[in-house]
């Protein structure tokens, strides 16, 4: 079912030093991220699927031995307390539910400070970036973030570097993933950096994943809710959506995927059959919408927001796109919750 790790120089020397990472769980963690991450370590970590400790170690660290609940509910218990950080070659912080006010306790990020003032290696699984970042300890590092989370970490790390157009980061001290199966893929990265790549192949192979992506392989992500068939398009895409309030131009986003801008527009034109300026404008009026439906900020507030300089501007564009103005939009929205209300 998986490939024979024989012991080679480089499988002595890892089982010698076994590959060790300690996790921390968040309150309502993603259960996912965790379980594809530290799954990829069992199935690297020995033949077939025998699941001994041979190649690698790995321990749930806490401040108490409580259950903590998923995001999904299943619950689970940390294995060890807060011991030496230098015991482990990583900490692996796994965040969850954004709206969790303290996703873990004051012993928490002083043993995640200690540990970094050791200069092990920390890394956010999921919102574990967050986490991370709240405690000040990813000021200077490129932060992958998830695209449906981009926005609030913006909000939360102005002064942060955040790409939400990437599965995962590694640095030497610092590492980040977008979430889901992207979990699989940095901990393949880091098994086939301190294991072996045949290890890194038994574990894809039985957790039936064709390959690993690396670090430079697109989130899954449809902007615009379209699919289009070539992966430059779709991280220009991406990073249009973080910079919707403006500050970048159509040369700059085709030097980002190693164009120039006339290269850029015929690929726009014959892959999503408009210009990237037609698709940027797009995506800053569906956001411009989304803020709408959903908050209660002035009209020239969300203008601003998405990168138009005054309101007569932003309400001719929008009312052409959407047959309404921002404030038609709005009432109608209003009217329909209160009808909802009213009937039930």
């Amino acid at each position: 079912m998986g490939h024979s790790l024989r012991p080679s120089a480089g499988a002595a020397a890892a089982q010698a030093h076994r590959l060790k990472i300690g996790f921390i769980l968040a309150r309502s963690f993603t259960l996912s991220a965790f379980a594809l991450f530290v799954d990829t370590l069992r199935l690297a970590s020995d033949q077939l699927d025998r699941s001994g400790r041979v190649y690698a170690d790995w321990q749930v660290l806490g401040s108490t031995r409580h259950l903590i609940a998923s995001s999904c509910g299943v619950q689970v218990s940390p294995t060890s307390d807060f011991v030496d950080p230098r015991q482990f070659d990583y900490i692996a912080v796994v965040g969850g539910l954004l709206t969790v006010a303290e996703p873990v306790d004051y012993e928490t990020i002083r043993f995640l400070k200690l540990a970094a003032s050791k200069d092990v290696p920390l890394i956010g699984l999921c919102t574990g970036s967050f986490i991370l970042a709240e405690a000040g300890l990813m000021k200077g590092h490129e932060t992958c973030v998830s695209w449906l989370h981009y926005h609030q970490f913006r909000e939360r790390f102005p002064d942060h570097e955040a790409r939400p157009d990437r599965l995962f980061r590694l640095e030497r001290k610092r590492g980040s993933c977008a979430g889901g199966s992207s979990s699989a893929d940095l901990a393949a990265a880091l098994v086939r950096r301190h294991i072996s790549r045949d290890a890194e192949r038994n574990a894809l192979e039985v957790l039936q994943i064709g390959r690993a992506r690396n670090q430079t392989d697109i989130q899954t992500r449809q902007p615009l809710c379209e699919y289009f068939d070539d992966s430059r398009v779709t991280a220009v895409l991406i990073t249009m959506e973080q910079h919707l309030e403006g500050g970048i131009t159509i040369e700059q986003l085709a030097s980002s995927v190693a164009l120039s801008r006339r290269q850029l527009e015929r690929l726009f034109n014959e892959k999503a059959r408009m210009s990237p300026a037609l698709a940027f404008r797009r995506l800053r009026l569906d956001r411009a919408k989304q803020i709408l439906l959903t908050s209660r900020k002035p009209i020239i507030e969300v203008a601003l927001d998405v990168g138009f300089v005054n309101t007569s501007h932003f309400t001719k564009e929008f009312r052409r796109t959407y047959g309404r103005t921002p404030a038609e939009i709005r009432d109608s929205a209003a009217r329909d919750r209160d009808e909802q209300k009213g009937g039930g």
